[in-house]
C-alpha cells in the first residue's frame, strides 16, 4: 500500500464523494437517472470555462497539420479509449490520411477491450510508444488523464517536450500534475462523480467533449468543411453515399441525377463534385482550382469567380 497515493488521490476533485448522491443506493431506478442526468448536465459549464486554452491547442494542431505533422492522443484505461475513439473517426469524417490523427494507449491494442494491469505505472512505456511511432517536433502530443497523475502519459509528455513537440496536458483536475509537464493545459474540472471515483463518467463526458472540439476545429481551419456540410467525408459504405449525394445537393441544389452524374466523374469526392457544378469548370480545372486553394471550397469559388 502506497500511502502517499492515497493521500494523492485524496487531494483529487474527480476523486471526492458526491454531496448529491449520497442516498443513491437506495433510490429507485428513474431517480439515480436524474441524479446522473443532473450531473452530466454540469460538463458543459466546465468545458466552457477552458474554451480559450482549446483554441490555443486547436492552433497549435492547425499549425502542426501544416508542417505536415501530426496529432497524437495517449492515456490509459478510458482516457486512452477516448483517443483512440476520436482519432479513428477522422479519416472517414474528414478525408484524412490515418496517420495524421494517431491514438497510443498503455498496454497496446489489447488494452482497448480489457485493463492492462500496471500498464499506466509505466511511464518508459509512455516514451517508448511515442518513439515506436517515430515522434517528430512537428507533431502535437495531447496527454489524457482524467486524474492528472497517470505516469504512462507523464512519460509520453517529458519525451514529447524533450524532442520539442507542442504538448497539451487533458485533465479533469486543476492540480493536475500531467499540466506541469505540457505547454497548453486543458483542466475542465467537473468535480465529483456520482459514484466515487468512477472518472468514466463526467470526467470521461468531458474529454469527449474537448477531443470533439479539437479535432473538428482543426478539420474546418483545414477546409474539411463549406459551410458546415463536411465535404470531405469518404463515401465508403451505402450510407455514406447516400451523404455524399445529400452534401452534394444541398451546397448546390442539383437534382439527384445531377449530383450522381458528377460524383461519378470523380470518384464520389463530394467537394470536388461540388466544385466542378458551382463552378461550370471540368474535373481537371476543378481540381487544380482546389489545390490552389489549399483545399479550402469557398476560396476555390471565389478565386474561380474572380478569373472568368
Amino acid at each position: 500500500m502506497n500511502p502517499e497515493l492515497i493521500h494523492e488521490l485524496g487531494g483529487l476533485a474527480s476523486e471526492a464523494r458526491n454531496p448529491n448522491t449520497q442516498d443513491i443506493d437506495l433510490l429507485p431506478t428513474q431517480e439515480i437517472l436524474k441524479k446522473i442526468n443532473d450531473a452530466d448536465a454540469e460538463v458543459p459549464a466546465a468545458v466552457r470555462a477552458v474554451l480559450p486554452q482549446i483554441a490555443e491547442a486547436v492552433d497549435a494542431i492547425v499549425a502542426a497539420f501544416n508542417n505536415g505533422g501530426r496529432l497524437v492522443y495517449m492515456g490509459a484505461g478510458t482516457s486512452g479509449r477516448l483517443g483512440i475513439l476520436d482519432a479513428v473517426e477522422c479519416p472517414p469524417t474528414y478525408g484524412t490520411d490515418e496517420s495524421q490523427v494517431v491514438a497510443l494507449i498503455a498496454g497496446g491494442e489489447p488494452a482497448i477491450y480489457r485493463a492492462q494491469e500496471g500498464a499506466e505505472d509505466n511511464p518508459e512505456l509512455g516514451e517508448a510508444d511515442l518513439k515506436g511511432i517515430n515522434l517528430s517536433a512537428n507533431d502535437v502530443v495531447v496527454g489524457i488523464a482524467a486524474s492528472g497523475r497517470t505516469p504512462y502519459v507523464i512519460g509520453g509528455l517529458r519525451y514529447a517536450r524533450k524532442l520539442g513537440c507542442t504538448t497539451v496536458a487533458l485533465s479533469c483536475n486543476r492540480v493536475a500534475q500531467i499540466a506541469n509537464e505540457a505547454d497548453i493545459a486543458l483542466l475542465p474540472e467537473v468535480g465529483p462523480e456520482i459514484l466515487t471515483g468512477s472518472t468514466r463518467m463526467k470526467a470521461g463526458t468531458a474529454q469527449k467533449l474537448v477531443l470533439n472540439m479539437l479535432t473538428t476545429a482543426a478539420m474546418i481551419r483545414q477546409g474539411k468543411s463549406f459551410y458546415n456540410l463536411m465535404v470531405d467525408v469518404k463515401a465508403t459504405n451505402a450510407k455514406l453515399v447516400g451523404r455524399t449525394r445529400r452534401i452534394v445537393m444541398e451546397a448546390t441544389g442539383a437534382t439527384l441525377e445531377e449530383a450522381d452524374a458528377t460524383l461519378s466523374q470523380c470518384e464520389h469526392n463530394a467537394k470536388l463534385a461540388i466544385m466542378m457544378i458551382l463552378s461550370g469548370l471540368p474535373r481537371n480545372e476543378a481540381q487544380r482550382a482546389l489545390e490552389n486553394a489549399n483545399g479550402f471550397l469557398r476560396l476555390a469559388l471565389q478565386q474561380a469567380e474572380a478569373a472568368s
